[in-house]
């Protein structure tokens, strides 16, 4: 049976990054069995709002379909960022997240979150693990997450990629965004996700990119808040990403509603054939 640890507060996010940036190189073949817990957390609303209108969704009681991974996601860095964690948080990249809403979870709701490591596996580029992060009110499974994170490295040729990603759709943009050279400063304030890479152009040249990069969990969030309501309600998300996005920058938003699943995505409008994620949203 996996240990449990609950937290009456989000572990903060620049401590752990600080002792992560300092801890030197890891290696393990062999996950945590430790389930982090977020006991009984009530929701603030200026928060949520202020979460609410950075990424475009609408401003009311109901949590947006991805604010849930804002509470686990402090929760996910402590346990990745432990020494008992093989794969060095500096470096590991957010490649893929599926999200379930089972149900609309309002501000009113009490929720308790719980994070755990499962899935570690090679990758043709090096390591992959799956972070799983579980959200109840009252004892009912409301929400579920699973951010998959790569690791770089000497990988294996013959591992499996996983599920592929879509196409991304073609065509006129929906929508086309300019994205401010502060948006990674605005979102870290209100996420609390202080990843150098996303703060200033100086940190993130330090990390190997050349300018701040927007967070991956802002863009997907900007995608369903553009989607409408149809994101808020029962409904799951599957997320591809691809290129980062640099800030200051313009990105083209391509919707097609076609197929049995919508399909949607964000492209650089300078430069189209760069490509930055494609997602994928089913409603029930």
């Amino acid at each position: 049976m996996p240990s449990t640890e609950t937290f009456r507060e989000a572990p903060s996010l620049a401590r752990v990054f600080v002792r992560a940036a300092v801890a030197g190189k890891k290696s393990g073949t062999t996950l945590p069995d430790t389930e982090l817990v977020l006991a009984g957390h009530e929701v603030d609303r200026g928060r949520l709002m202020d979460y609410q209108r950075l990424c475009g969704f609408a401003v009311d009681d109901a949590l947006p379909h991805t604010y849930p991974h804002l509470l686990g996601f402090p929760l996910q860095v402590e346990l990745m960022g432990r020494s008992s964690f093989p794969l060095p948080l500096p470096g590991l990249v957010h490649v893929e997240n599926t999200i379930t809403v089972r149900r609309t979870i309002t501000a009113s709701d009490v929720i308790d979150v719980a994070v755990h490591a499962e899935h570690l596996r090679d990758h043709p580029r090096g390591r992959q693990v799956d972070l799983v992060t579980e959200a109840s009110v009252e004892g009912e499974p409301v929400w579920s997450g699973r951010s998959t994170y790569l690791a770089r490295g000497k990988g294996n040729p013959d591992a499996q990629r996983g599920a592929e990603a879509p196409s991304l759709p073609r065509g006129f943009p929906a929508a086309q965004w300019s994205l401010p050279g502060d948006l990674g400063r605005q979102y870290a304030a209100v996420s609390g996700d202080v990843n150098p890479i996303h703060l200033h152009a100086l940190t993130a040249r330090a990390m190997g990119f050349p300018r701040a990069i927007a967070h991956g969990m802002w863009t997907s969030a900007r995608v369903l808040g553009a989607l409408g309501r149809r994101a808020s309600g029962p409904s799951t998300s599957h997320v591809w990403f691809r290129k980062p996005v640099l800030l200051p920058g313009r990105v083209d938003l391509l919707v097609d509603r076609s197929g049995p699943l919508l399909v949607a995505g964000l492209r650089s409008a300078r430069t189209p054939e760069v490509e930055h994620l494609v997602l994928t949203l089913e409603t029930a």
